[in-house]
């Protein structure tokens, strides 16, 4: 009987993320669906990342897709922070920026790495501590990769996925 009840929940949840008029409640029930840490939430939850256009609900999105830690949201939280990475530094969103670096920590993945480089040289202090600790998770040996092939290439081409 308690998965019933689990499941219904997990339902109303996303139906509330994605059809809920109220801007608040969207966000609320994304960050519950992260809590639940169900895995079948993750395409939905990407698919709303898309579509999104409150700031606090693709913050909470972004939240909850990391607190699941699946590798599949990769790629979504990816393209929001290219867009903010693109911003000048006035106009980027520091929050949004945050809920990032500690979602991709969670997550995990390597194909993240040549984006949080970006924050190795921040003069903000949190974002460089950030990038740092996500790197310190997701490659734990990563200095003395930049020290072996920072003569050659830049800290970015070091950890490409992508040739």
């Amino acid at each position: 009987m308690a998965w019933h009840a689990k499941n219904k929940n997990f339902n109303n949840l996303i139906k509330q993320m994605l059809h809920d008029k109220d801007s608040e409640k969207r966000a609320e029930s994304a960050r519950q669906v992260g809590f639940l840490r169900d895995g079948r939430s993750v395409n939905l939850l990407c698919r709303a990342l898309k579509t999104e256009t409150n700031p606090n609900v693709v913050n909470r999105i972004i939240e909850a897709l990391g607190r699941i830690g699946d590798g599949r949201a990769t790629l979504g939280i990816l393209e929001k922070f290219e867009i903010e990475m693109k911003k000048s530094e006035s106009e980027s969103d520091k929050l949004r920026i945050i809920f990032i670096l500690e979602s991709l920590t969670r997550i995990k993945d390597k194909r993240a790495l040549e984006f949080v480089s970006h924050y190795l040289n921040s003069s903000d202090d949190q974002l460089l501590q950030l990038a740092q600790n996500a790197f310190d998770i997701i490659q734990p040996n990563w200095r003395e990769i930049v020290i072996r092939n920072q003569k050659e290439r830049s800290i970015q081409d070091i950890f490409k996925t992508s040739k």
